[in-house]
């Protein structure tokens, strides 16, 4: 396989992966936030050398606010004034 065929298939690769994700992340959000603090939870443990920590802290979603809307979609459901 020659180099310019392989690393037309990784960008494809890539394109693909940020489409896929993209996706997941617009049409599953709950899922998505669940999935992203599944993995941050273990990376955050005490003992956990800094620099697991840091990407932890990079993958774990934002906090939410106590109230705060339900599915971070469209903010179709909140009250129009």
């Amino acid at each position: 396989m020659s180099m310019s065929l392989l690393v037309e298939y990784g960008v494809i690769a890539l394109a693909v992966s940020f489409s896929a994700g993209y996706v997941a992340r617009k049409q599953w959000p709950e899922t998505v936030r669940a999935v992203r603090v599944q993995c941050a939870v273990p990376l955050l443990r005490e003992g956990r050398a800094a620099w697991l920590r840091r990407i932890g802290r990079a993958i774990a979603p934002v906090p939410r606010l106590v109230g705060e809307g339900g599915c971070d979609g469209c903010d179709g459901c909140r009250p129009t004034t």
